[in-house]
């Protein structure tokens, strides 16, 4: 790998560690204010809902400036809404519910996250030619899902009642009056990680790569937007590879959650305990992202289709575990499982967006569809718990849903592939920028 991928890679392995550190930490609170059971996979969603918002802007920012400094920005912007979490207290106001600023706070963190996206993804296609980014890929999702594993176990024990005990009796610079509870010192020490990734990005180095000035017309970046959405959807390789990693982090987002309750349903485990699990499933999906990066080229990627299925056959499963035990290898071979059919779709989609039309813009668009996904299906996790129905049912439907859609996807690749062979389109270099870009619709 080039100069600078390691630096790429630990900038996003901090910010993305706070990021999931902050989740537990902002359940911890929401439960600590007696929000509605239904509220916490809003967390989620307010969180998500500004890659849907800013779907058509984020992408023109991250293509308009080195994306380093993109991702110093926004990595502030994460540290602001950390902050505001932190003086949740100050910040409500009469007539509006505490717990409702822990939503708002946490979006705030959302806005962050859905500008610096782009940037994290885009900087691999301008640093590394085609043919190492299926490995790229491997390395950078097996570090952040890494970063989900600590991320999610160290939110957990910053919670739990004996390292919190021990952080509220450290005496913290101007803020000893603000320190009160478990969740207020877990949200300090996690907004130092955020400062920790903020360092790391000050050291990305500039790829080189012409940025054209933002456009600041509205209207036209809207416009834009809508062309490169649908370019990438009519493309018969982007469209399969955008079905896929649609589906998968919608149902990624929705399973963190359902691990939570299924947890503590069927094995009885506290919060700061079922964190550890949520913790598991990212094992698996590291170890499936390093064996996908290792032995699925790029040439070969569609060929990981069926895994998706048998993802949602295991997922079922869960029903008939009731013991630790057994929790533990299921849900990391439920990890594997994602890891390794969505890191070659991963690439594939960034390759064909990189030559269909730039990585800010292409990411843009797979980050609206995948968080337009994670959207929906926590929506519909959140009305399924208000309606009360069974975790059980849930997850017999989640897995049904999962291996189905994954079914259509694949069925929809071999139509695609009986009008005309669209493999041989996997590899080429973008063309001069004088020329228009191909595409296979």
């Amino acid at each position: 790998m080039k100069r600078g991928f390691g630096t790429i890679m630990a900038a996003q392995f901090f910010s993305s560690l706070a990021d999931n550190a902050l989740l537990i930490a902002a359940i911890a609170l929401l439960l600590q204010l007696k929000g509605p059971a239904w509220m916490v996979p809003l967390l989620k969603f307010f969180f998500t809902i500004s890659y849907v918002l800013l779907a058509a802007f984020v992408g023109a920012f991250a293509d308009s400036m080195p994306k380093g400094r993109v991702m110093f920005i926004t990595n502030t912007v994460k540290v602001v809404g950390c902050a505001m979490m932190f003086f949740w207290e100050q910040l409500s106001t009469s007539g509006f519910p505490p717990y409702a600023m822990v939503l708002v706070a946490y979006s705030v963190v959302g806005l962050g996250a859905a500008a610096y996206s782009p940037a994290k993804y885009g900087i691999l296609t301008e640093l590394l030619p085609a043919r190492q980014l299926v490995a790229a890929n491997g390395w950078i999702e097996g570090l952040t899902v890494g970063s989900i594993v600590l991320g999610t176990v160290l939110g957990g024990v910053l919670i739990s009642s004996d390292v919190s005990a021990s952080l509220l009796q450290l005496d913290f610079p101007f803020f000893d009056t603000t320190v009160d509870t478990a969740p207020e010192a877990a949200i300090l020490f996690i907004g130092a990680t955020y400062v920790i990734a903020a360092i790391f990005n000050l050291y990305i180095p500039d790829t080189g790569v012409d940025h054209h000035v933002l456009k600041r017309n509205p209207l036209y970046l809207l416009h834009d937007f809508h062309h490169c959405f649908r370019l990438l959807w009519r493309d018969r390789l982007g469209q399969i590879s955008l079905a896929t990693t649609t589906l998968f982090w919608g149902a990624g987002a929705t399973l963190q959650f359902i691990v939570l309750k299924w947890s503590e349903v069927a094995l009885g485990m506290p919060l700061s305990k079922a964190s550890i699990l949520q913790g598991v499933v990212a094992i698996g999906i590291a170890a499936g992202a390093i064996i996908a990066a290792r032995f699925v080229p790029l040439t070969k990627s569609v060929n990981v289709l069926p895994v998706g299925v048998m993802m949602g056959i295991v997922v079922i499963g869960m029903n008939f575990v009731h013991s630790t035990a057994l929790a533990a290898p299921l849900l990391i071979l439920i990890g594997a499982f994602a890891g390794f059919f969505v890191v070659p779709m991963n690439a594939l989609l960034q390759h064909r967006g990189h030559i269909l039309m730039g990585a800010g813009h292409s990411i843009a668009v797979q980050n609206f569809n995948e968080n337009v996904s994670i959207l929906v299906m926590l929506a519909l996790y959140a009305l399924m718990l208000k309606l009360d129905l069974s975790i059980y049912t849930i997850i017999a439907l989640f897995g049904l849903f999962v291996s189905l859609s994954m079914l259509l996807v694949r069925r929809r690749h071999q139509m695609n592939q009986a009008q005309g062979d669209a493999l041989h389109l996997i590899g080429m270099e973008k063309p001069a920028r004088s020329g228009s870009p191909p595409h296979a619709s």
